[in-house]
């Protein structure tokens, strides 16, 4: 399994706004590695969350942890059969354990998108 999730500028704490995120944390659980990657989406003026999405799919991952999604960002995971789920406390690295542990609601409500900044 390989986790993404995206992280505030700590690079430790699950960050609140997906597409905007500064970095992305991805996990893989089979190699027991972890790489934090800088969000290239981050700063952008429009879209933020599809070409979030369109990296962390690019990136390979099969899951991603968040506190929350937009329509248009979960409609790229989704056509990617990536699994989306609710993070649960701010600790990126514990989200990781208990996702790998399956201890993670599946995300189901998308919100419309952030238009224009978070």
């Amino acid at each position: 399994m390989k986790i993404a999730i995206p992280v505030d500028d700590t690079k430790t704490q699950v960050c609140v706004a997906f597409g905007r995120a500064p970095y992305f944390l991805f996990c893989d659980t089979q190699a027991g590695t972890e790489e934090l990657l800088e969000n290239p989406a981050a700063q952008d003026q429009g879209g933020a969350g599809l070409k979030a999405a369109q990296f962390v799919v690019d990136n390979g991952a099969d899951t991603l942890v968040t506190v929350r999604c937009g329509e248009n960002a979960a409609q790229v995971m989704q056509a990617a059969e990536i699994k989306i789920f609710k993070s649960e406390g701010s600790d990126a690295k514990q989200n990781a354990d208990a996702c790998k542990e399956e201890k993670l609601a599946p995300l189901t409500h998308f919100h419309a998108g952030f238009h224009g900044g978070v």
